[in-house]
Parts: C-alpha cells; structure tokens; sequence
C-alpha cells in the first residue's frame, strides 16, 4: 500500500470515516489490487499519527462492506473482484448514502462464552407456557380470520385502544393526541425521520448515544450534534446552547436508563430540557424504551406527561419487559405529526402484524404480563446488583461506572492511558464480550469507555465475566504503568 490518506482534522467527518473512504475508493478504483496487503492497525496508526482505535474502525468498516479480509496473523488483505469484461453494476456510488453508517458489531463467541454486548433480556425469563396460552386464546378467536387480515396502518385496533387508554391513565396523552403502533421504537424514530428530516438537517442527540439510532439518523442523512450525557443524563445547560446554535429540526432524549450510560434525568433536568426545547420551538422525541424497568427509586413523570405545550412525542414499546421478537411498539403525540407517521407506515409496509399484537394484547389483558413484568424485575434488580458488586470487586482503583435505578446497561470508564477497544480482542479471546465507547460515540471519543449490557445474563455469569475483564484490565493497566516508569538516570 504505497499511497498515505490525507486526513482533515477539522472536518465534520470522523477520522476513521475519512480513513474508509480513502481506502475503499483506492480498492474500486483499482490503484489498490486484490491480495494486496494493507499496513497492520498499529503501523497505519504510527504513520499517520492516530489512534489504533481509529484505523481499527477504518478496517471494521472495509471488512463490513467485503473490501478487506483479516487473516489471523497475517494481516488484512484486498479482497474485492476483479472487474470482468464488459460493464458491471458498481454498487459503490449506488450505495454511497448508506455507508454513512457505522459497521455492525460481531463478537465472534462460541455460545458458551459471557456476552455483556447486546442490551436485550434474558430468553431464559421468556414464560413459555404463558405465551403458548395467549396464543392459543387467540387462534380459538371467530375473528382470528380478521386478525390475518391486512389491518390498519395505525395498528390492531383493539390494542390500539388498550395503549390509549393506559397513556391517558398515566396522563400522557392529551385531547389532541393520537398513537400508531409501530415495530418497536426503531420504527417509530424511522417514520418520524422520514417525515422532519431532509438531508443535511441537524438532529440533537445524547453523546454517548444508542447505535441503532446513530446509524439511523445518520443513514438519512442527517448531521448529529452530541450534547454530552452525565450521571444525570443529557446536559440540559449544554442542550440550551446547542438548541440556540443549531437550530436543529428535533431533539431525541431517553427519560429513563439511558442506552449505553443507564443515566435518569431528574425532575429538574426534565423541566430545564423541555423549558429550553419550547423557547427553541424544537420538538422532544422521548425514548422511554427501558422506563418499565425500574429496580429501585421512585418514578418520574414522563417529559410528555410535563409539557402542556404539545411539543413532545412519546415511544414506548414491549420489547424489553416482553418479548424482542414481537416487535411492538407505539407513539403517542401531536395527531398532525401522526396522521403524517401513519403516512409514511402504510408507504413503508403497509401495516404492522395484527397476529403478534393481537397475542400481546391477550397476554396483557389476562394479567400474564403484569406477573410476567414482576419477574422481570426481580431478576433484574438481582442482575444489576450483582454487575455492581462485581464492578467493585474486580475491576481495578481509578475506573469508574455508572450506577442506574433499572434498565439493562452499565457505563463504565476505565483508568487511563487503558483503550477499551483496544482490549476487547484480549477479552474475546477469553471468552468475554462487550460494546468500546466508540460505537456509541457523536462528537466526543472516549477510549476508554465501554458499555456492560447484564440483563441477558444470570449473576454467576456477570460475576465471572467481570473477574475475567478484571483480570484483563489490571494486567494492562499494570503493563502501562510499567512503560511510562522513568529510566535510571546515567552517571
């Protein structure tokens, strides 16, 4: 590889972005052949003065996209085909939009390895029998031909209402509201990029920030502005600023147990968010995905049931105190912005399946997910009692974590020069998996985080998978302390 990327530091796009652009337009324009080798991540880095992180995410990206193959001890190599006679299709600027976003992540573990990457339940708490009553219920219905019927865009009118009635018990909905179920949230912020977002526009979001919204937002085109998120959540001082600045077209806040951080915002952080969103005369996306799982404390008011001015659209959904694979979620906001979302569901796939609604909605009103939810939280708080214990125990003086009230996620820091993305090639060779901070990155980069997912995980499993990364850890930070270590001075 003879030619050295120019990277622009100041640029708007992430060095590692640049990074992939370069070499994957040098590999399609044939200057890079097939079987050539590409410098290893720590040479790259040297050369151009990054960090291996950066050139790791760079390779990820080429790999993801089958320009690149990694050999175990060998190195990365060109792998894309030479061009055959004749014209052919170049997928390359056709698909030049979507490669905005960030490559998925694999861990690569046997089934028997300690996964903390993925933020999902446990199937283990799944109550199957339970489930296979709801079911049945519903396939003994006379109107299950209906029920496999196309339904409404808005969603199985029957649960429709049950969702309506339970956000105007907890006084979420307002007389101008309406709601559409939807699959899931990621649908949800789906339609509503589709219907606020045209390319180029500025989103708000919480820095670190969920990955499938990240790719999201920036799939469509859109620029993120990143207001940092604390032990209290997003910045509402810092959001203040941003929305003056920016003037961007909406702003998306998780309420409760932010993904990755597990961070709450507090009643006052709430009021400041929503005070300063009205004056800016930007609307609030409220992700509540993980609301229903609080362990501990009291509960706060949803920023939908706080604002009386009809700026805030409300996601909610069953996945996480359910069943992922049902895929159902709602929206509750502003009828116009519905009507719009309604819109764009039934160009998209015409409707959402009326079957699994029709199931959730038996499963609830026979009280199985009330008991259902009960369990969830019990094994949940065990769960996240025993990452906390764990985090104490092993994890080495100067690292630091979050400590949530529910959800299913841990933010952890760990002591400096230590670069969590760095590690988890060590980890993964022993059996342990996690998300590094930078896939969940906007604007600020910070190597040393890293994201602990221990809802899917029983407490001996989170116990020993925190020993392992402990041990990990200490020995690494051991091994630095030891190279920065002066010299003995030559007299």
């Amino acid at each position: 590889m003879e030619f050295k990327p120019i990277l622009d530091h100041q640029a708007e796009a992430p060095l590692y972005r640049q990074l992939f652009d370069q070499i994957a337009g040098q590999i399609r324009s044939g200057q890079l052949s097939r079987g050539e080798r590409l410098p290893a991540t720590r040479e790259l880095a040297g050369l151009l003065g990054l960090n291996r992180t950066t050139v790791s995410a760079a390779y990820e990206m080429l790999e993801t996209e089958g320009l690149i193959s990694g050999q175990v001890g060998r190195g990365s190599f060109v792998t894309s085909p030479p061009s055959a006679g004749g014209r052919v299709v170049d997928w390359g600027p056709l698909l030049e939009r979507s490669e905005t976003s960030a490559p998925g992540f694999s861990t690569g573990l046997s089934a028997s390895s300690i996964s903390f990457a993925v933020s999902r339940p446990s199937r283990d708490l799944f109550p199957l029998d339970e489930f296979r009553a709801s079911c049945a219920a519903v396939l003994a219905r006379q109107d299950l031909a209906d029920i496999l019927q196309l339904g409404s865009p808005s969603g199985y009118e029957p649960l429709r209402r049950y969702l309506m009635e339970e956000a105007r018990r907890q006084h979420v909905a307002s007389p101008g509201d309406d709601l559409i179920i939807t699959n899931g949230c990621q649908q949800a912020l789906d339609l509503i990029g589709r219907v606020l977002l045209r390319p180029g526009d500025t989103v708000a979001v919480e820095d670190p920030i969920y990955t499938g919204l990240k790719n999201l937002l920036t799939g469509m085109g859109a620029q993120l502005c990143g207001v940092p998120v604390g032990p209290d959540g997003m910045d509402a001082a810092q959001l203040e600023r941003v929305l003056e600045r920016e003037r961007p077209r909406f702003l998306v806040v998780t309420s409760n147990f932010q993904n990755p951080t597990g961070a709450t915002l507090p009643l006052p952080a709430r009021h400041a968010i929503l005070d300063a969103a009205r004056k800016a005369g930007v609307p609030v996306i409220e992700n509540d995905a993980y609301g229903e799982l609080r362990y501990r404390g009291e509960s706060l008011p949803a920023l939908k049931q706080l604002d009386a001015h009809g700026g805030t659209v409300l996601l909610r959904s069953f996945s996480k105190v359910s069943f992922p694979g049902l895929r159902v979620g709602w929206a509750v906001g502003p009828r116009p912005l519905l009507d719009r979302l309604r819109n764009a569901k039934e160009a998209a796939d015409l409707h959402t399946d009326q079957l699994s609604q029709a199931v959730l909605l038996e499963f609830a009103e026979s009280g199985r997910l009330e008991s259902h939810r009960a369990r969830m939280l019990r094994a949940g708080s065990e769960r996240l009692a025993a990452t906390m214990e764990a985090c104490r125990e092993f994890l080495p003086p100067g690292a630091r974590w979050t400590r949530p009230e529910g959800g299913m996620n841990v933010w952890v820091r760990l002591p400096e020069p230590l670069d969590a993305g760095e590690l988890l090639a060590r980890a993964q060779r022993e059996g342990v998996a996690y998300l590094p901070g930078r896939y969940f990155a906007v604007s600020r980069l910070d190597p040393g985080a890293l994201r602990l997912s221990f809802a899917g995980l029983a407490p001996e499993r989170i116990r020993t998978g925190l020993a392992i990364l402990g041990r990990i850890v200490s020995g690494e930070l051991e091994s630095a302390s030891r190279s920065f270590e002066p010299s003995p001075a030559m007299v």
